[in-house]
């Protein structure tokens, strides 16, 4: 089954990308209103399918507006590396889409709804809202900061930090919207899935989950994850959540 027809958005919710937003800077009732209408009309994507496809080309970002999806590419040889999960307030096509054709493939992982918001949109704010198109486009760099970590991750950290690692970056983005408690969130996410976007086979993947369960850092009951040791855990992955939105852009945004 393939995307189905435009639906329209409950005015009456907050969504996840201006939740998100509010938390790097302060958004006056007009900011949220314009948020809301870039966002107003919508589509569902079918679980499995691709939602932007490598080497098509594309006018726009999209945003995720429910479920989650994956950003990934497929080598030659059948082998998939998962460059990372996109969440409920996430811009989709950034930064691929900004090249003659997209980079990268994106899949949805669960039905999806998702929003098109045309580049002649975005840019347009800069000129009747500049400090609403700042802190979107700041939020670009909370990517580009993910990349660097997933980079570290794959380089220098052991099986066991990567995933713990992992499991708190998830933990602190879901938080950012709504979706996790202080300590667990519900997993929308394979093993297999796992080791794709940790560069990790299968068994690697449980190996390192059942340690950290042996050590009574996180629990897994029924994909809800539980993290039972959130300083233990931390200090196991060299995690500090400081790259995930601890921006000056507020204190910038005042002094304009």
């Amino acid at each position: 089954m393939g995307p189905q027809p435009p639906r329209t958005a409950d005015p009456n919710l907050i969504d996840p990308l201006t939740r998100k937003l509010a938390q790097w800077a302060s958004l006056s009732p007009e900011e949220v209103a314009v948020l809301r209408g870039l966002q107003s009309a919508t589509r569902v994507v079918a679980r499995k399918r691709d939602i932007i496809t490598e080497g098509r080309k594309y006018d726009g970002l999209l945003v995720l507006i429910e479920g989650s999806a994956m950003r990934y590419r497929v080598l030659h040889d059948g082998r998939r590396q998962v460059l990372n999960i996109v969440l409920p307030g996430d811009f989709i096509g950034f930064p691929g889409c900004f090249f003659d054709t997209a980079l990268y493939s994106i899949a949805a992982l669960s039905e999806t709804v998702v929003s098109a918001i045309p580049f002649a949109h975005l840019l347009r704010l800069f000129e009747a809202h500049p400090r609403l198109a700042a802190t979107i486009f700041w939020s670009f760099s909370c990517e580009a900061a993910m990349y660097a970590e997933h980079l570290i991750d794959v380089g220098r950290r052991s099986a066991r930090e990567r995933v713990a690692h992992f499991l708190l970056e998830l933990l602190t983005r879901l938080q950012a919207i709504g979706l996790a408690d202080e300590c667990s969130y519900q997993l929308p996410l394979t093993q297999e899935l796992i080791g794709d976007a940790l560069s990790l086979s299968l068994p690697r993947v449980n190996h390192a989950l059942r340690q950290l369960r042996e050590d009574d850092l996180v629990a897994i009951e029924n994909r809800r994850v539980i993290i039972k040791d959130l300083e233990g855990l931390a200090a196991l992955a060299d995690f500090e959540r400081t790259y995930l939105g601890r921006f000056q852009l507020a204190e910038l945004l005042t002094k304009s």
